[in-house]
């Protein structure tokens, strides 16, 4: 996903949307609001671990059009697998959060952390963003912006195992040494539907001494020059 001067629209926000998106659509966007940024403005109650009672949810003015079976619906059939659905541990309560994307603090992701020369610590992850941010991308590095983490993905769309990380729109691959920059400190960790997650620096800022090379996607795949 784009984490650099992401656009300012107001998707998702009181369930508006483009007249022509489907129901589903407009639930997954509404979700993606709610879960992501603005439970605390909505007056839902979140735990410290992402989670909203969907009792709770549903009650809500902004998805009350929507019964569970939407709801279960847009979460099993979501190709990104943005959503997690679990009864709660205690209670039994149904409940729901965003894997990953918040612009708030939640505790307790469950993500897991990448470690250098473990299996799983890929030696490139990706970053999609758009040609338009090239320049300040390739100045300044790339920046986690309001939101908590910077999104990495394993490969490009379509690529074996790529689920989430990075938009199909995307028009620029900013290719990240991963191993450069946990030797520097720089954490990563891994969501649980397959988005490579970082931080950043003390400045949210991912500089671009770790970046491997760089490619314009569109209209066809050229390499960049990262000087």
């Amino acid at each position: 996903m784009d984490g650099q001067h992401r656009g300012r629209g107001k998707r998702g926000r009181g369930g508006r949307g483009n007249r022509g998106e489907s129901r589903d659509v407009r639930l997954s966007k509404s979700l993606s609001y709610a879960l992501r940024h603005g439970a605390s403005k909505m007056g839902l109650h979140m735990s410290s671990d992402g989670f909203i009672f969907v009792d709770e949810l549903l009650a809500h003015q902004q998805f009350s059009s929507f019964s569970l079976e939407d709801l279960e619906r847009v979460v099993a059939t979501n190709d990104k697998q943005r959503f997690k659905l679990q009864n709660h541990p205690e209670n039994g309560r149904l409940q729901i959060r965003a894997n990953q994307g918040h612009s708030v603090q939640v505790e307790d992701l469950e993500l897991r952390a990448v470690e250098l020369e473990a299996s799983d610590c890929p030696q490139e992850a990706v970053h999609g963003s758009y040609m338009r941010h090239w320049a300040s991308i390739r100045n300044k590095g790339l920046s986690r912006m309001n939101r908590t983490h910077i999104h990495l993905a394993p490969g490009l769309p379509g690529e074996s195992q790529v689920i989430s990380g990075m938009r199909q729109n995307c028009d620029l691959a900013v290719y990240i040494d991963v191993p450069k920059a946990l030797s520097d400190g720089i954490k990563f960790y891994w969501s649980e539907n397959g988005v490579l997650l970082t931080a950043g620096d003390a400045d949210g800022l991912l500089a671009p001494q770790y970046f491997s090379r760089a490619q314009r996607l569109k209209p066809s795949p050229c390499e960049l020059e990262l000087q």
